[in-house]
């Protein structure tokens, strides 16, 4: 089993719910076991304004499935909770990114690991480092280390 860590998101409907559904259904998942999640937190969107809140978490996650299969699995996921891309940092029924694979460094077409914006975003480090502090983020440091660099983003905790 490798060790990987999933955000997760949703602004429409019934977001917290949503986020709480789409954990267990994580956990559910063949090849897949849940080992952590983060509290929920609420953030103002990222990219395009006059859109709902999202509610974020992360969750640690074992899995037996390779990247690209896991990252196959979570695109289904997302479908299967109603995930309709019509634009980017648009509203969403659910949104589920693989930000880390155990250390793996990936550049692929389809997939790039670590997540390349995961340092950059309270609303994905701020959960994570609830869960996993210490936790190395290839190539760049430590979860907490980077904590500062969003302070300056607005987060609440649920």
């Amino acid at each position: 089993m490798k060790s990987a860590y999933i955000a997760l998101g949703a602004n429409l409907g019934d977001p917290a719910a949503t986020v709480r559904a789409a954990l267990e259904a994580l956990a559910g998942l063949e090849g897949v076991r849940l080992v952590q999640a983060s509290s929920l937190y609420r953030t103002a969107p990222v990219g395009l304004a006059g859109q709902p809140d999202f509610i974020n978490a992360v969750a640690h996650i074992e899995t037996s499935q390779a990247p690209q299969e896991l990252l196959e699995t979570l695109l289904g996921l997302e479908n299967c909770f109603g995930r309709v891309r019509l634009e980017r940092n648009g509203p969403r029924t659910l949104d589920l990114d693989l930000l880390l694979y155990e250390d793996l460094v990936l550049d692929s077409p389809a997939l790039i690991l670590p997540h390349p914006r995961l340092h950059l975003r309270a609303f994905v480090l701020a959960p994570l480092a609830e869960i996993a502090p210490d936790l190395a983020i290839p190539g760049r440091g430590t979860v907490a280390a980077w904590l500062p660099a969003v302070a300056n983003q607005a987060i609440e905790r649920l």
